[in-house]
């Protein structure tokens, strides 16, 4: 690469390094794996042997970060631009567009885990929802041949406006239904052929079955053509598995242990490590195992629910377990307002144990112009204010969350000025040139060490805002065990045998494979992540330093304190919330 084009290419990426990056390799291709939901600390050679030995022989990212809030499609979004929610406008699985979804019966609170869903929302936003390139986009524009297979919802979102069949190869397991994404013609000919079915099996735990489906499909159709193409590749791979059978787990229903570190997450961990294995020998069988960089992700971590609440108006009315919608029933009751369920369309007697079915809630005298909405996602919620009082009412809101105790740090959006006890969105990457809608407040929920387990990222509990009940699995809020998602890469751009100690994150994937594609992707947001120059051949060491960041008290003497580092002018979250109550939170 000439230094000429060198220049542009960090232009372009409007990347801040220490050191010029690497050469680029020539004709590479790349793979990027996902497994939804992996923690760190759970890969072992005796569950994991596949992603162990990468790790162990390639680039071992010991210090590893995704973005908040922890969920599926934030960090989706994320790892397919390079950008932070900010700019993604991507805040949540569930979240309040604006518009009236016909995909989700007529509620502006949509989960966006769906390819219709995503595809309403593409044409309400421009035709381009996140307002920024993906890779897979780059890769195609550029010539290069590109595919997305697995989870529906981030994987659609991988190349967002690829959805017709002739650009990049999009299949998920709603392929064949009304809602799905169509196959490429040739591909979907090849199936019938060969007696594949149509369509993908249903979710289990384990999630065996689905991803085994998936997976045949990626070897023996779509990396194949690929291949053959004769083109550099980049091929994306989303295994549903160990995130669906963490949350779906019944090991420990209504008890905190084993919870989702029991006989089912752990066969989930072996189902999502088999099927990179299978992958892998698949490159191997093609004869471009060598020329090829793999990639290895989590989109978050995880945590075992508790719904536990002594200071829950809506956990009182259900014996103390919080259930689905508590922030929306505690708020609705606090501001002494008519609660609404967007999703069933009907008002919630919130007074006699009614609760909204999915967490989402409309608060205000009218449904159709409500003053507050709620937007449930997991161990975070996201509240919207629509009306002209949003900087009064942003108060008061504050002032009920403050009180409760399933609480653990609130972030308010920076154009409503600075509340007490709170930080300000912009300082966790969650203000920049998004198309969406900005919420107004993001609720983090209070996460605790469970007794008598260890090590502490195996082992966090947190409240949920969910349909999920103690004992099962979920992500979302500001714990390090969420924000610590497994990281590791090797392939013939990388360095091998290198832990890299320097804090990386998932807005780090695309800057770090567009480098060694050698892909030009102009942002719109400068809400940008890195490339990771330090684990690249030849790149040099980066510097990185640990801050946190104080609120102002809040007049019970709470402070949302944040714990990050910076690497290259990036920030990277560790954890956030109460002294007290958020898991691996730093109090000095």
């Amino acid at each position: 690469m000439t230094p000429a084009r060198r220049a542009a290419l960090t232009l372009a990426l409007t990347l801040t390094l220490t050191a010029p990056p690497a050469a680029a390799g020539q004709g590479h291709n790349v793979v990027l794996f996902v497994a939804d939901g992996l923690r760190y600390v759970s890969v072992m050679p005796a569950t994991a042997p596949t992603m162990a030995r990468i790790r162990r022989e390639g680039v071992d990212f010991t210090n590893s970060h995704a973005v908040y809030p922890t969920v599926t499609t934030v960090n989706g979004a994320s790892i397919a631009t390079g950008h932070w929610p900010g700019d993604t406008g991507n805040f949540g699985n569930q979240l309040y567009t604006g518009f009236a979804s016909p995909e989700a019966g007529g509620a502006k609170t949509p989960f966006v885990e769906n390819d219709a869903i995503l595809g309403e929302m593409n044409a309400h936003f421009g035709g381009n929802y996140l307002n920024e390139e993906s890779l897979l986009a780059a890769a195609r524009k550029a010539g290069l041949a590109t595919a997305a297979i697995g989870k529906t919802g981030p994987t659609a979102i991988q190349d967002v406006t690829a959805r017709d069949g002739k650009t990049t190869i999009v299949i998920d397991d709603a392929v064949g239904t009304a809602t799905g994404l169509p196959l490429p013609p040739d591909i979907a000919a090849a199936m019938k052929e060969a007696g594949v079915a149509g369509t993908a099996p249903l979710t289990t735990v384990p999630n065996v079955a689905q991803q085994a489906y998936l997976m045949a499909i990626t070897t023996k159709f779509v990396l194949p053509r690929l291949v053959h193409s004769g083109k550099p590749f980049v091929l994306v791979f989303w295994s549903r598995d160990p995130d669906a059978s963490q949350h779906a787990t019944t090991d420990s229903i209504g008890k905190l242990t084993p919870g989702i570190n029991g006989p089912s997450a752990m066969a989930a961990i072996r189902n999502a490590d088999g099927n990179l294995a299978s992958l892998l020998a698949a490159l191997k069988a093609e004869g471009v195992s060598d020329t090829t960089d793999v990639f290895v992700t989590a989109d978050h971590g995880f945590s075992t629910i508790s719904k536990a609440s002594k200071t829950s108006a809506a956990a009182k009315q259900s014996g103390g377990e919080a259930p689905s919608g508590f922030v929306a029933v505690d708020l609705a009751a606090g501001l002494g307002l008519p609660l609404f369920d967007p999703n069933l369309q009907k008002p919630v007697d919130y007074a006699h144990g009614g609760h909204p079915a999915f967490g989402n809630g409309y608060i205000g005298n009218d449904p159709m112009h409500p003053d507050v909405i709620i937007a449930a996602n997991g161990g975070s919620d996201h509240i919207y204010l629509t009306g002209p009082d949003a900087k009064s009412r942003v108060r008061e809101i504050a002032r009920i969350l403050l009180g409760e105790d399933y609480v653990s740090g609130l972030f308010v959006n920076d154009a409503l000025g600075d509340v007490p006890g709170t930080l300000p969105m912009s300082a966790v990457g969650l203000r920049g040139t998004a198309k969406m809608p900005q919420p107004a407040v993001i609720v983090n929920f209070r996460s605790f060490a469970i007794p008598g387990c260890k090590p502490l990222l195996m082992c966090a509990a947190e409240a949920a805002d969910t349909t999920l009940g103690t004992g099962q699995g979920m992500h979302g809020s500001f714990s390090r065990a969420d924000t610590r998602n497994f990281m590791a890469a090797i392939g013939p751009d990388f360095r091998a045998r290198y832990r890299d100690p320097v804090p990386v994150g998932n807005p780090d994937i695309t800057p770090t494979l567009a480098h060694i594609l050698g892909l030009k992707i102009a942002p719109i947001g400068g809400l940008t992540g890195r490339t990771a120059d330090e684990a690249i051949k030849g790149g040099k060491a980066v510097a990185y330093r640990r801050q946190q960041l104080v609120s102002p008290p809040a007049a019970n003497g709470l402070r949302t304190i944040l714990d990050y580092q910076e690497a290259a002018g990036e920030r990277y979250l560790d954890a956030a919330g109460f002294p007290g109550r958020t898991v691996g939170l730093a109090v000095h």
